[in-house]
Order: structure tokens, then C-alpha cells, then sequence
């Protein structure tokens, strides 16, 4: 019982910031917002102190108001004073199994079950390419909605735009869909195979594929100049030999020079016309990912290249950034046309388009780019905070840029023992921080502001200085974010809270799954947040369960409200009742360009 309970009050235990004075986060209540779908995380309210005395001060008055009462108007009998009506809670859906118990008692598990059950693809927002739901007419999709095709399927890597969309299967095979690939036939379609394709990443107009051996290859998005352009030359690989017939369509294979022993791209990234590649070896090249334009913002990271400018050779050539030697790429991100890096020491670097302030820095009308990867001095903006800043992770889209940093509580140097304000015991634990830069104007900061231009990174007190108990760890720690995906005007948010995901028949029967809380903010003009609304958002809200409360309705909770909670990563057995193969599964959010996606990937 004991266990029962404390697994309980972890699920919905309240977010208590440390006893920090001086650091200006605020704690937000992520973790009860079930009752708020589509609304703004609670605040914290009233304290319980003054709530106490409010209570007191208003019994007192009722009490001598009753009192005078008939000695004012000569009332014996006094004022009627009106009976409280006793309701009782309505009765539960008797459970005929453990497993239907749990259903009954929590909306968490009944999601974790269905991604297992039923793994797949759930998409939502623009229409108008056929990327959201392929066989429908709709114009838009305002709340989640399945894309039948790709029912029961696991799914390596999904990348979606308002008009096409591209997935890597589980074999590293490519299926494209949408009007930007097929105005004939818009359902998805077997492209490039036999690649063993593991990530994906979109221009305007082309795909960027990585494969599992380190290979990068750049196709058409429209199936048309696929299969009318010249085919890639693969004669210097035995596998072409063997090579499937989709490796006859159009593709090219992007190649950086000069790679180390051993050496090989690990990640790619992409804008609209420009790409980053990381190798395994944290150097970090840039390239022309698009044919339609040739990038012109400084978005490649190379002082004076241009079209005109640049080397002999392909014009989508790696160029490896000179100015970031010497720095161990750790992770990249893109956004439309500008590019951020951040390397192994927790620097960022950022170039590119800097019009509205994306980059990080000042935005300067007569100089709207930066054309050389520059640091961000996040130091700048803890100044006398004593808190020592740490970047942990980066992402960019459109015109924005975040940024996730860990703040430790330091003491300053030289600082008198009266000026320090943080007990010893204080020292050293870290406060979880979000920034965020660049255009605001649609809500896409989520600082709860609507700003056109950024004037530097703006902290999102909403998922900042949050902190949670670890039953595992016995401690409080802060909740960090595991993931972030940024679409052109929107953003989610995948939290890194504790979940359970180990309920089993061998458990309690009131032993329940949840997963992490993820959250949204942003442009909705085209119902691209989930919410079926369509006012934007500059806060991070929550929608309700990818099914629209079909699974809280069978079990007995029909009108209830609840959020959705994103699955973690578990090896589980796919199919109705955990009786299909076993395979290590987890579900993750893509947002495109006024599309979002959610889809189980393996």
C-alpha cells in the first residue's frame, strides 16, 4: 500500500522550485493540468496561510451577522439558513480484470496502452497538400486524426510539411505522401529503398536522408523530378549490384572531404535552402539543400561565399566551417535560414539571418545577418544571479531559436559571506532554465508575450526552475526538457519528468503507466497546436489524448477532460493485449510548417 501511495502522489505531486531567493524562475504546475486541455498550465494560487485567514475573518462575520440579525429587524426564528445537498459520487464501472482496473482509474494508462495496442501515425493541421490526411477533402485537421496507411507501423524517422510529407520505415526504407510529391496520387508511396535510412531532414523542395552507415543522400520531394532526372552513380559501391529498384530514381549523395579515419556524418539538419552535417568526430559542414536558391543569408557559416563565389564542384557541396575548428560539435539545429551549433563545453554558436532577433543577438536593421558562427554569451544574462549557465541543448525552425540550459548555484567570487544569499546546502543543484529568441508576433516565444522581434534570448518561466520528487533517487530534481521540435510559427515541448511505464501483470492492480508531459504554444491559424481551436497561443498549453477522449469514454469517464501524455521509450510487445513481437518502442512529436505529427518510432 505504501508503494500504492507514493507512486500515487508522484503522479501528481505539486512542483516545488528549491529554496532559491534569488533566482528569478517561477515554479509552474506542469503536472496538474489534466482538468486544463488547451489551456495555459495552472499557476500557483493563494497560500494555504492566507487562505486559513480568509476562512477565519469570513466565519467570524457570518456568525455576527446571524447574530444580529433579529435584534435589528425583531426576528425570532432569524434567517433560514439553506440545506446542503449531499452528492454522491457516481458509481464506477465494475473492472472485470486488472488490466480494465487500471483503465478505469487513469487516462495516462489508457494512452500508453493505445500506443502499444495500436502504434502508428496521428497528424493534424493544414490540409491543403494532403499531408495530414491524404484520402480526405478537408482543408484542415483540427484535432489529431490517424493516417490509416500507417497503422501498426514503426517508424524510424518523420518528416512533415504542409504540402508532403517523407517517414524512414523500420527497415530504412522512404515513403513520401502529399501534393508536393504526387498531385495524382497524394497516398503514400515506397520511394528510395535499400539505404537503410535512419534520419531525415526537409528543404523547400528536396529530402536529406542519413543512412546508418554515415551516408548522406539528397533527393527530389516531387516524385516527377525523381524519376526525369539522371540517376546517382553507385558503381563504386558493391551494394549497387544488389541495390532495390527504388534506388533508381533521382538522388544525389552528399559527400564532405577530408573525413578522418573512421570519421562519418551522425546528424543532418536542414532549412529551407541550406543544411548543417555533424560527423562523429564534431566537426560541422554546411551545404546548399535546396535548387531552388542558393543560401544568401550567412546561414552556411562561410564569410563571402555566394553562388558566384563558390569552389568548382557540385553545388550542393560540404564546406566545412572553418571558424568552428577547433570546437567539438555536439549537437546542430536550423531554422529557415539560420543555423545554430553547440559544442561539447555547452557554447553556442549562431550565424545566419538575424532580422528578428533569432540568432540570439540584437537584431540590426543595416546588418539583418551574421555571415561567421559568433558566441552567444550566455553568462551575460545569469550576471549576478550566482548562477553558473550551462547550454545542454538547442532547436531551431523558422525564425526562432531555444535554447535549454542547466544553471548551477555557485558562489560568487569575492563576494562577502553577508552578500551570499544561498545556504551551503544549496550549492551546486542545478535549476532546469528554456530560452528562447527570434520573432514572437504569433505567440511562437511561449513567454506569454506577443512580441514582433526579439531583442535577445527571453527566459519561458513556464518551463523553467521546475523541479519534481524522484522516488527512484529519493530527491528533488529539476524537470528538464527531453525533446523539442519547432515547426515554422509553432513548438512542442516533450518534458523530461519521471514516468512509470512498468505496470504489468505481476503488479498491483492499481499500478498504473504514465508518460511525460508535453506541451504547445504557438501559431494555430491552421489548428497546427491540436487543440481544435484556432486563436494562437503564447504560453505552452496542453490538448486533450490523441483518440479525443475515446479511451476515457469506454472507460467510464465519458466528458471528463485529461491531457495528453507522450509515451517513453519501453520494450514492449506490440498488438491487442501485449501478444504481438517484442521491439523497444517509443512515440515522438514532429512539427512542420502549420502541420504537426505524432508517431511511434523505433
Amino acid at each position: 500500500m505504501s508503494g500504492l501511495m507514493s507512486r500515487a502522489a508522484l503522479r501528481h505531486t505539486s512542483l516545488r522550485t528549491l529554496p532559491q531567493a534569488s533566482h528569478p524562475a517561477r515554479c509552474s504546475g506542469i503536472r496538474h493540468a489534466s482538468r486544463y486541455p488547451g489551456h495555459a498550465p495552472p499557476r500557483p494560487g493563494i497560500r494555504g496561510r492566507s487562505i486559513v485567514a480568509i476562512t477565519i475573518a469570513g466565519g467570524v462575520l457570518a456568525g455576527a451577522a446571524t447574530a444580529a440579525y433579529p435584534l435589528v429587524f425583531g426576528d425570532k426564528n432569524g434567517p433560514t439558513i439553506p440545506q446542503a445537498e449531499i452528492e454522491f459520487e457516481k458509481k464506477r464501472k465494475a473492472a472485470r480484470n486488472k488490466e480494465e482496473n487500471r483503465d478505469i482509474i487513469s487516462s495516462q494508462h489508457v494512452q500508453v496502452r493505445n500506443s502499444w495496442e495500436n502504434p502508428g501515425v496521428y497528424a493534424w493541421g493544414s490540409n491543403v497538400g494532403k499531408a495530414v490526411a491524404p484520402e480526405s477533402k478537408e482543408t484542415v485537421v483540427k484535432t489529431p486524426k490517424r493516417i490509416g496507411w500507417f497503422d501498426g507501423m514503426l517508424l524510424r524517422d518523420l518528416k512533415i510539411d504542409q504540402e508532403f510529407g517523407v517517414a524512414a520505415t523500420e527497415n530504412g526504407d522512404l515513403v513520401q505522401w502529399g501534393t508536393g510529391y504526387s498531385l495524382e496520387d497524394p497516398t503514400p508511396q515506397y520511394t528510395l529503398r535499400g539505404k537503410d535510412i535512419t534520419k531525415l531532414a526537409i528543404s523547400r523542395d528536396r529530402i536529406l536522408a542519413l543512412s546508418k552507415g554515415g551516408s548522406v543522400y539528397s533527393l527530389p520531394v516531387a516524385r516527377r523530378d525523381q524519376l526525369g532526372g539522371a540517376k546517382a552513380d553507385d558503381s563504386s559501391s558493391w551494394m549497387s549490384f544488389w541495390s532495390s529498384p527504388g534506388s533508381s530514381i533521382n538522388y544525389r549523395q552528399i559527400k564532405p572531404a577530408n573525413l578522418g579515419w573512421g570519421e562519418k556524418v551522425v546528424d543532418i539538419s536542414s532549412g529551407l535552402e541550406h543544411a548543417l552535417l555533424l560527423t562523429s568526430s564534431g566537426r560541422v559542414f554546411s551545404a546548399a539543400s535546396s535548387s531552388q536558391a542558393f543560401p544568401s543569408k550567412g546561414q552556411l557559416g562561410i564569410p563571402g561565399l555566394t553562388f558566384m563565389t563558390r569552389p568548382q564542384g557540385p553545388v550542393d557541396q560540404p564546406h566545412e566551417i572553418g571558424t568552428l575548428k577547433g570546437f567539438k560539435g555536439k549537437k546542430i539545429a536550423t531554422g529557415d535560414y539560420h543555423s545554430l551549433v553547440l559544442d561539447d563545453e555547452g557554447r553556442v554558436f549562431a550565424f545566419g539571418d538575424n532580422s528578428v532577433g533569432q540568432l540570439g543577438f540584437y537584431p540590426d536593421a543595416d546588418v539583418p545577418a551574421i555571415d561567421s558562427p559568433s558566441l552567444l554569451p550566455f553568462n551575460k544574462f545569469y550576471k549576478g544571479t550566482e548562477f553558473s549557465p550551462r547550454v545542454t541543448s538547442i532547436a531551431a525552425g523558422g525564425s526562432n531559436s531555444f535554447f535549454a540550459v542547466d544553471a548551477k548555484r555557485v558562489a560568487q567570487p569575492g563576494a562577502a559571506a553577508s552578500e551570499v544569499t544561498a545556504p551551503a546546502r544549496a550549492l551546486g543543484k542545478i535549476v532546469a532554465d528554456t530560452w528562447a529568441a527570434g520573432e514572437g508576433i504569433y505567440g511562437c516565444l511561449g513567454t506569454g508575450k506577443w512580441t514582433h522581434i526579439s531583442n535577445g534570448p527571453n527566459k519561458i518561466k513556464a518551463l523553467s526552475g521546475l523541479f519534481e520528487w524522484d522516488e527512484r533517487s529519493n530527491e528533488v530534481i529539476p524537470i528538464r526538457l527531453a525533446r523539442m521540435s519547432v515547426g515554422s510559427t509553432h513548438t512542442a515541448a516533450v518534458m523530461d519528468n519521471v514516468t512509470y511505464v512498468d505496470a504489468s501483470g505481476k503488479t498491483n492492480e492499481n499500478d498504473t503507466n504514465w508518460g511525460a508531459d508535453i506541451v504547445w504554444w504557438g501559431g494555430n491559424e491552421h489548428y497546427q497546436l491540436g487543440n481544435g481551436k484556432r486563436s494562437n497561443s503564447n504560453a505552452p498549453i496542453y490538448i486533450a489524448p490523441l483518440d479525443g477522449g475515446a479511451g476515457d469514454a469506454k472507460a467510464g469517464r465519458k466528458g471528463e477532460e485529461h491531457r495528453f501524455q507522450i509515451t517513453p521509450r519501453q520494450t514492449v510487445r506490440l498488438g491487442k493485449d501485449g501478444k504481438g513481437r517484442k521491439v523497444s518502442v517509443e512515440q515522438r512529436v514532429e512539427c512542420g510548417r502549420f502541420v504537426t505529427a505524432v508517431y511511434s518510432g523505433t
